[in-house]
């Protein structure tokens, strides 16, 4: 189903389950404390090692993979959040350096390979495919969480791993810059932007025409390009980890669907 429409924001913490301070999720009416496995390593790709922080809930059947924007890396706040709240729900997250630190120290003085959506999808697609060969995480569907050009670049992985990318959700991100990849993409899209965010929301719309019909538009009230006004960032939270729930694992389904 196709729309664009506006979030509901409260003021409360959507993302906050109720009831036990050390974190986890309720489970057929019980509230259940997920064992979760953490892990700093390498990933191989590209001809080169990105570092990567990879967490697995003892029972997770879906997996996100984040890809940064602008100048950022994995160390993201804003990711790191999302993530935490991904991780209660169920799913694994690999939050991830798209860049080297000779390319970030580049990147500093030129800001060219931000930019650089070729190079950003490379590097997604060689990580879903080395996801895929991770004994612990090979039956597991994969999402993918995009912010601003890494929005771009996680659509165009999509595109190009349509069998194995079940999922994606951008966050005040520049799917537009993804080109002529939008109307090959296949994997359902939520497009979350902030209702101040005005060039930016304007782009997303123009890229939600390009998208197929299982894609969405969601406008989160009063928030900025960075989400940093109170109660925005859990929304947004909140948002993706229904959507992932709803496609990447089994027996789940999207409000309404």
């Amino acid at each position: 189903m196709r729309t664009s429409g506006t979030g509901n924001r409260d003021g409360t913490d959507q993302t906050s389950p109720p009831g036990d301070p050390r974190g986890g999720r309720p489970v057929d009416g019980r509230f259940v404390v997920v064992r979760e496995e953490s892990r700093a390593t390498l990933i191989p790709v590209d001809g080169v090692e990105l570092p990567a922080d990879l967490s697995v809930p003892g029972d997770a059947t879906g997996v996100v993979l984040f890809a940064h924007g602008s100048g950022s890396s994995r160390r993201s706040p804003r990711n790191m959040a999302v993530a935490h709240v991904l991780n209660r729900d169920g799913l694994a997250t690999v939050l991830v350096d798209l860049l080297t630190e000779a390319e970030e120290e580049i990147d500093a003085g030129t800001a060219e390979l931000r930019f650089d959506i070729g190079l950003l999808t490379r590097r997604l697609v060689g990580i879903v495919d080395w996801l895929n060969a991770q004994p612990a995480l090979r039956d597991a569907r994969i999402g993918i969480f995009g912010a601003s050009t890494g929005a771009a670049g996680a659509l165009a992985a999509a595109a190009a791993r349509p069998g194995r990318v079940a999922a994606v959700v951008s966050r005040g991100g520049r799917p537009d810059l993804a080109g002529p990849a939008l109307d090959q993409v296949r994997a359902p899209t939520l497009l979350l932007v902030g209702g101040r965010d005005e060039q930016v929301r304007q782009l997303n719309e123009q890229a939600l025409r390009a998208l197929p019909d299982n894609a969405e538009l969601r406008v989160v009230p009063g928030a900025t390009h960075l989400f940093e006004e109170p109660g925005a960032l859990e929304e947004v939270a909140h948002a993706a980890s229904t959507w992932f729930a709803g496609h990447l694992v089994p027996g789940q389904l999207m409000p309404g669907r």
